[in-house]
């Protein structure tokens, strides 16, 4: 069966996500080791995946966490400083697929205020055919409950996918399902899997 629609995730894949590089800048690496030891903010940042208050969450955690108040607190404040900033290949990929006709859907974890503060930062997270966002869903990858929404919705399921997310779990659980998938190390890897896959040509695929 060919692909009939290629799905991305979105951080590190079409924007990076680097919460750490900010926290390092600001308050030095030692404090961002003992900040992210210390406190659950991958946990928080879960909860806000599946539909939790954003700004809420945030500052909840930092209430319950005052030596570390101000730098908690950031990760609302300053969120789109670690969101950032796009990955300009990976975007040129999005937009050949789309001028070719080749359907494009997002499947990824991302809150509810997060998403809109991206789609109005970076114009081509606006432009899939269908988005798929945790908390629009209450799930997150990789539940497969999660994947099992994008095929419903879509009436699309199999080897008609062609997936690509920079973390294994999620790749695993879409390749359970009979997708095709690519573990996303860099948009090079990626635009070679497109042109293996007759998606697109090489030329096409440079920016």
């Amino acid at each position: 069966m060919s692909v009939e629609a290629v799905v991305f995730d979105i951080g590190n894949v079409l924007i990076e996500w680097a919460p750490e590089r900010l926290y390092d800048r600001l308050f030095g690496e030692d404090r961002r080791r003992e900040l992210f030891a210390a406190v659950d903010l991958e946990g928080m940042n879960l909860g806000v995946d599946k539909g939790d208050p954003f700004r809420q969450s945030v500052y909840a955690l930092a209430d319950e966490n005052p030596l570390y108040r101000d730098e908690i607190r950031l990760w609302h404040d300053r969120w789109l400083d670690m969101a950032s900033p796009a990955i300009p290949h990976s975007v040129h990929l999005l937009r050949k697929l789309r001028a070719k006709g080749i359907p494009v859907f997002a499947l990824s974890n991302f809150g509810r205020e997060t998403f809109d503060a991206a789609c109005a930062e970076y114009q081509s997270l606006t432009k899939f055919d269908r988005s798929y966002i945790s908390a629009h869903h209450g799930l997150i990858k990789p539940d497969p409950a999660f994947y099992a929404v994008l095929e419903t919705d879509s009436g699309l399921s199999g080897a008609s996918l062609l997936f690509t997310d920079d973390r294994t779990e999620n790749i695993d659980a879409a390749h359970a399902r009979g997708w095709h998938t690519h573990l996303f190390e860099g948009p090079e890897g990626w635009a070679r899997t497109l042109v293996a896959h007759g998606l697109l040509t090489e030329e096409e695929t440079h920016p």
